[in-house]
């Protein structure tokens, strides 16, 4: 195998595909990366048997062949070479790398023993702004389980259904939903579970593209789906995940269909407020109470160790006085992700849960449980 890339393509590769790498005592083959030169171009391909990344490397190709090495090394070696171009050459178990006056020996292993990534049906996709696609994982990867109690809660929940997908995650104490348009459309109705580790790698992925909006050939995501597994085409990188084996939870259940209270606020106000209150709430209990009255959201909390805080901000209240108590940094969370000057928040009472709505953007929803007294 032999080929000639420039640097940045070799280490902006690397980057991609060896953040799933991880230390693997009783499959040692895992720790490397393929890289794989035939008549479709040249691959740096990584797995960990949950994800596999595929990335196809611009360069010139001149000797076919595979092999694997250590992702760390090369990672680390690849980063601090010039920018210039880079001699890649296998021969037999050694990789000789050359950029500039930096030559180097690396030891390589056979790709005999490295796993197969799963090649999965085509025929079920649909393609998705990747941008719009970005602002929904973030706006709701947040909330999603961090223990393996319930293994349905430990991922993200995707529902396909009349050219809208509705992304949503919950950990039983907030749940957020954004919902976005499909372009090109041939997945029926479905619903699934993906891993919150897939999801990190997605967006991890995406940023690195959208540093540099340009270089992209497509502004779309295509997403491929089988009955276990689901598949993420973007630009030169695809990723391919197992999805969680289970029913999600009916979360529509818990989103009242009615409120007593509705107040428009300034967001940064608010969170400027709640910040401020925060830090006289209950050590562990993270509680802020929100008073709404005729023109006022009062923001209170007290400790009998620190002592209390009470803020009036200006907000247009309609409905019932009301009141509700709230883990602060549940709230903020929600609030971070709304991204119009004025927020919506809607309540009951404080023995049920508050929705937080932009003004300005219908398509998402948070809600919080309160803390009761």
């Amino acid at each position: 195998m032999k080929f000639i890339c420039l640097q940045e393509n070799l280490k902006r590769g690397l980057a991609i595909v060896n953040h799933i790498n991880n230390k693997n005592i009783n499959l040692p083959i895992l720790n490397n990366i393929l890289i794989r030169a035939n008549d479709s171009g040249i691959e740096l391909i990584s797995t960990n048997l949950e994800i596999g990344i595929t990335h196809q490397l611009r360069g010139k190709l001149e000797e076919i062949g595979e092999t694997t090495i250590d992702a760390k090394i090369i990672s680390d070696y690849v980063n601090l070479l010039p920018e210039e171009k880079i001699e890649f050459k296998e021969d037999g178990n050694e990789i000789n790398i050359k950029c500039g006056n930096y030559k180097t020996k690396v030891k390589g292993e056979s790709s005999k023993e490295y796993p197969l990534i799963p090649v999965i049906d085509r025929d079920n996709f649909c393609e998705i702004n990747i941008f719009d696609f970005r602002k929904a994982l973030n706006s709701v990867a947040f909330a999603v389980a961090n223990n393996d109690n319930r293994i349905e809660l430990s991922g993200v929940f995707f529902q396909f259904q009349n050219d809208i997908l509705t992304i949503a995650s919950t950990d039983s104490y907030r749940l957020a939903e954004r919902k976005i348009k499909i372009k090109n459309n041939s997945i029926n109705e479905a619903n699934i579970i993906v891993p919150a580790r897939t999801i990190q790698e997605i967006l991890r992925i995406i940023s690195n593209f959208s540093v540099d909006a340009q270089s992209l050939e497509s502004d779309v995501i295509k997403i491929y789906l089988s009955d276990n597994q689901i598949l993420f085409s973007l630009d030169s990188v695809e990723l391919i995940s197992r999805l969680i084996n289970g029913q999600y939870p009916d979360y529509r259940q818990i989103i009242p269909d009615k409120y007593k209270t509705e107040v428009e606020i300034k967001r940064q106000d608010l969170i400027r407020a709640i910040k401020a209150s925060a830090i006289f709430s209950k050590s562990g209990v993270y509680d802020i109470s929100l008073i709404l009255k005729k023109g006022v959201v009062n923001v209170y909390s007290s400790s009998s160790q620190s002592g209390e805080s009470s803020i009036d901000l200006d907000g247009d209240v309609s409905g019932d006085d009301n009141d509700i108590t709230i883990n602060y940094r549940y709230l903020l969370d929600g609030l971070n992700i709304v991204d119009s000057e004025q927020v919506v928040i809607r309540v009951i009472n404080n023995n049920t849960p508050c929705a937080i709505v932009s003004k300005d953007d219908d398509d998402y929803l948070y809600i919080v449980m309160p803390i009761r007294n």
